[in-house]
């Protein structure tokens, strides 16, 4: 693990995004509320917050890290390619850096996503998994272009 005890606490910040193909009727049943299981995506958005916090419990060699913030946003796309798109952002002041929290967060409610409506529809993918951006520490501000 590396030793970030001498590293000043900054302001730190990661985006991250997820991408969850699947039919248009499924989209439109997790939209119109009809899923089986429930509000689909209140779980997958609680699910993606947890993770972020556990993040530390699941990779190994990560900082267990003081979250300040975790928001989970979810947008079913009823157009071509249909699904749901997941961004994730996490923030907090500390030593270290949260792209890994933001990444796993996004994989975990798309993994949700999939576990809850694997019953309707087999076939989804989960793709573009990717960190967006990440702002803060010694090595300042990333943007993907």
């Amino acid at each position: 693990m590396v030793d970030v005890t001498d590293k000043a606490a900054t302001s730190r910040e990661a985006r991250a995004e997820a991408f969850i193909r699947m039919l248009p009727e499924t989209v439109d049943m997790i939209v119109e509320g009809e899923h089986p299981k429930g509000d689909v995506l209140a779980v997958a958005r609680v699910a993606g917050i947890m993770a972020a916090k556990k993040t530390h419990e699941l990779i190994p060699l990560c900082h267990a890290l003081n979250l300040t913030s975790v928001k989970v946003e979810l947008t079913p796309n009823t157009e071509v390619p249909t699904g749901v798109h997941v961004e994730v952002t996490c923030r907090l002041s500390g030593q270290t850096g949260v792209e890994m929290e933001a990444l796993t967060a996004a994989n975990i409610a798309a993994l949700t996503l999939y576990d809850m409506c694997k019953a309707v529809d087999r076939g989804m993918e989960i793709e573009g998994v990717r960190l967006l951006e990440k702002k803060g520490g010694r090595s300042g501000h990333w943007q993907r272009t």
